[in-house]
C-alpha cells in the first residue's frame, strides 16, 4: 500500500526529507451568509436539509451494503480464505456506511484497527473525522493521529513497532493541503443554505394565512392612537396569523378597510431558485437530481440511467478508494488480500457486465485464458 506517494517497503523514500506543505482552510470561501465550522455545516446540512442528508445515504448505503469479494492472494478468490473471510467480517456494512458518510461530508475517514488475542486485526472502528488531527514527523510525513473529545487527547501512533498501520487514514484529494482531504460539504454549503431559507419563506407564509402580508387602511378618522395601535397589532396576532386561523373573516371598524399586497413574479422566483439550489446540493454530492425526486431534470432519459451514472460515477470510485485503503492496511498481517466490489452482483451494472461478456465471448481472436482475464476471473476458474 502507498501512504502519500511512498511504498511501504522503500526506507529511504520513508525517511527522506519532504516539506510541509500549509495546511488551507478546507471549508467554503468566506462569501454569503452561511456557517464555516464543519459542526454548524452538518447541523445545516445532513440534520436539516432533506436534500443532502439523502444525498449522502444514498452513496453511503449503496457503498455500505454493495457485495464485496475478498482474494485472500492463494487462488482461492472470493471468501473462502481465511484471510479474506476475516477481511470482509471487518469491513462491516455499518462500518462502510460511517466511513462512505465521513468522507463524503469531511473529506477524511479514520479506521483505528484493534488486535485481538492473535495479534491480527480484530475489529475496525471508525473515529469521527473532526476530532482527529494529523501529527507530522520530523520530514513531515504523519507520525500519529491525535484524538481529541472534550478535554480527553489521546495519541494513537500511525504504525505498531512492527510497522504496521495501526490507523487507516482514507482522504479526498485536496489541492492545497498536505494531510487532509477535501469533502463535498463546504461546496454544498451555500446551496443548502439557499434551500433552507426557501423552505423558511414558505413556513412564514403559512403561518400568515399562507398569503404575504398586507395593509390595514384608515379612512377619514385620522391616525391611531398608540393604545388602539397596540390592542389592533395583538388582535392581528393572536386572531389571524398562523395555519389555524387560515381563512378566517376580519371584522373591521372606525372606516378602516384591508388591502392585501400581492407577490410580483420577481418575488416568486425564490421557487425556481429552491429547485436550483436542491440540484447543486445534489451536484455537490455527486447524486443524479432525478433519483431525488426533484423537478426540472432531464439529464438523464429514465431512472435506471440515472441510477447507473450514480455507480459508475461516485459510488464505484468512492468504493475503490475506501476498500482500497483498507485491503492495503491489511495486507500487513495477509499478504495479497485485497478487497473490491463484486460488480457482477450489482443490479444497477447488470446490463453493461452483459454487454461487456457478450462481446468478450464473441472475440474469436482472444484466447478462453484471455477472455477470463478481461472478465476478472482467474485462469484456475474462480474469480480474481
Amino acid at each position: 500500500m502507498k501512504w502519500f506517494g511512498r511504498k511501504g517497503s522503500s526506507r529511504a523514500g520513508r525517511d527522506a526529507a519532504r516539506p510541509f506543505l500549509f495546511r488551507g482552510w478546507s471549508g467554503a470561501p468566506p462569501a454569503g451568509d452561511w456557517p464555516r465550522s464543519y459542526e454548524a455545516q452538518v447541523r445545516e446540512a445532513y440534520l436539516g436539509n432533506p436534500v443532502a442528508q439523502r444525498s449522502v445515504r444514498l452513496v453511503a448505503e449503496s457503498v455500505a451494503w454493495a457485495p464485496l469479494a475478498a482474494d485472500d492472494g492463494g487462488g482461492g478468490g472470493g471468501g473462502g480464505g481465511g484471510a479474506a473471510a476475516r477481511a470482509l467480517r471487518l469491513a462491516a456494512p455499518a462500518l462502510l456506511d460511517a466511513a462512505a458518510s465521513h468522507l463524503l461530508l469531511h473529506g477524511n475517514a479514520y479506521l483505528q484497527l484493534l488486535a485481538g488475542a492473535d495479534g491480527a486485526p480484530a475489529e475496525l472502528f471508525a473515529l469521527r473525522p473532526e476530532r482527529v488531527s494529523v501529527e507530522p514527523g520530523p520530514g513531515g510525513w504523519p507520525a500519529a493521529y491525535v484524538y481529541k473529545a472534550g478535554e480527553t487527547k489521546t495519541r494513537l501512533p500511525a504504525r505498531d513497532g512492527l510497522g504496521r498501520p495501526a490507523l487507516v487514514h482514507v482522504r479526498a484529494t485536496h489541492p492545497l493541503d498536505d494531510h487532509y482531504g477535501l469533502g463535498s460539504l463546504g461546496a454544498a454549503a451555500g446551496a443548502v443554505a439557499i434551500h433552507n431559507a426557501a423552505t423558511r419563506w414558505n413556513k412564514a407564509l403559512l403561518d400568515n394565512a399562507a398569503r404575504p402580508s398586507g395593509a390595514l387602511v384608515l379612512g377619514d378618522e385620522g391616525v391611531l392612537a398608540d393604545e388602539h395601535y397596540q390592542r389592533l397589532k395583538a388582535e392581528l396576532e393572536a386572531e389571524f396569523a398562523g395555519a389555524g386561523n387560515a381563512g378566517r373573516p376580519m371584522l373591521l371598524a372606525g372606516g378602516m378597510k384591508w388591502e392585501a399586497i400581492s407577490l410580483s413574479p420577481a418575488d416568486m422566483d425564490f421557487v425556481g431558485l429552491k429547485a436550483a439550489a436542491a440540484r447543486d446540493i445534489a451536484l455537490a454530492f455527486g447524486v443524479p437530481p432525478m433519483l431525488l425526486g426533484l423537478p426540472g431534470d432531464a439529464t438523464y432519459a429514465n431512472y435506471r440511467e440515472a441510477n447507473r451514472a450514480l455507480w459508475r460515477l461516485t459510488v464505484l470510485p468512492l468504493a475503490d478508494r475506501l476498500l482500497g485503503a483498507i485491503g492495503g492496511a491489511l495486507a500487513a498481517w495477509w499478504p495479497g488480500l485485497r478487497l473490491r466490489l463484486d460488480i457482477d452482483q450489482v443490479t444497477a451494472l447488470a446490463e453493461d457486465r452483459e454487454r461487456l461478456w457478450t462481446q468478450v465471448s464473441a472475440a474469436d481472436f482472444l484466447s478462453r485464458e484471455e477472455k477470463r482475464a478481461m472478465l476478472g476471473m482467474s485462469a484456475e476458474g474462480g474469480e480474481g
